[in-house]
């Protein structure tokens, strides 16, 4: 019997090239509190933010996609066509099929690259730097470009108390190529279905075909996504740090999804980060923006200064599901 041929990859993958995409209209409490029932002091209390941007009408999640993608390929300093796969993470995109990954690699320029979405809410990017480390070490690609991007104010009740003031909108993108070391620890990932219903929508589209309901806005069960988190989530980030032989002391960032800031917080106590270990508080100005939420952090601590190229970042995601995902990663 014949032997079939395989393919080898790199020896190692890295994070080459970051970039962002944050929507121009910025939304304050204030205005959020138009609608609801509550006040700029409270949603900071909760949650940590004070503001966040949402995308305009006739900008799409492909839209944003581009522009953060674009900024990543230019920093990698690759041109579009040595792209080989474009994964994009996001829950937003509102067209079942065609995929916007196929959209995006087409209008990048990456016509021979394999496109797909990734449904994984707020851990889909942290899925997707995982799938692009095995790509490029198994030779699957020479580079993946990730992209985490939602516009999640089509998709949220502007008169629901609970996650009105919640979400916004934006896009973050990194390219993963090869690398001679090592640039990507093992992902810790899964999934908690029996907590399905914890965030979803309202509806499924058979009910809105066959019933007349209302557009499925998202709803969420604050309460017990904040203890899954807080309880839940600091092993699983432990087990990142364990599985990339790194300690909590000597990491240069934590970059976690940016749910809630009281969420953030808990998990630097539990995990017993130092002082000196930078933490992302994106959240503040940015809100929770799922899926795009860690790398546009990352993005903002590197142009920032607060971190440097090279530097060792544990990141997190974890949200609808409920689904985690967990890595250490070399900072381009």
């Amino acid at each position: 019997m014949t032997a079939i041929r395989t393919r080898t990859g790199a020896a190692h993958a890295r994070i080459t090239g970051v970039g962002g995409y944050r929507p121009a209209r910025v939304v304050t409490n204030a205005e959020i509190c138009e609608r609801i029932d509550s006040s700029d002091e409270w949603i900071r209390e909760r949650s940590g933010i004070e503001s966040r941007r949402w995308a305009a009408p006739d900008e799409s999640v492909v839209d944003m996609c581009l522009a953060a993608a674009g900024k990543a390929i230019a920093q990698a300093g690759i041109a579009p066509e040595q792209v080989g796969v474009v994964l994009v993470a996001t829950v937003t995109h509102p067209l079942q099929t065609p995929s916007a990954a196929a959209d995006v690699a087409y209008r990048l320029g990456a016509t021979n690259a394999a496109a797909f979405d990734i449904s994984a809410a707020c851990a889909g990017f942290c899925y997707g730097v995982g799938m692009a480390n095995d790509m490029v070490r198994g030779g699957s690609a020479e580079h993946v470009v990730v992209i985490g991007c939602e516009k999640l104010s089509d998709f949220t009740d502007s008169y629901d108390r609970s996650t009105a003031f919640l979400f916004g909108d934006g896009a973050g993108a990194v390219v993963i190529g090869p690398s001679d070391e090592p640039g990507i620890g093992p992902t810790v990932w899964g999934a908690d279905g029996s907590q399905y219903d914890a965030i979803t929508q309202r509806a499924s589209w058979i009910d809105v075909r066959d019933h007349n309901v209302e557009f499925p806005m998202l709803t969420m069960q604050g309460q017990k996504v904040f203890r899954w988190a807080v309880w839940q989530m600091a092993p699983v980030a432990k087990q990142a740090l364990e599985a990339a032989g790194i300690e909590a002391g000597d990491l240069d960032a934590f970059i976690p999804h940016q749910a809630n800031l009281r969420i953030v917080d808990s998990l630097v106590k539990t995990l017993k980060l130092p002082d000196h270990v930078p933490v992302a508080r994106d959240i503040a100005e940015t809100g929770n923006t799922s899926a795009a939420s860690i790398p546009l952090a990352m993005e903002r601590m590197l142009e920032s200064g607060e971190v440097k190229s090279g530097g060792t970042a544990l990141l997190i995601g974890f949200g609808a599901g409920l689904v985690y995902a967990a890595q250490v990663v070399v900072l381009p």
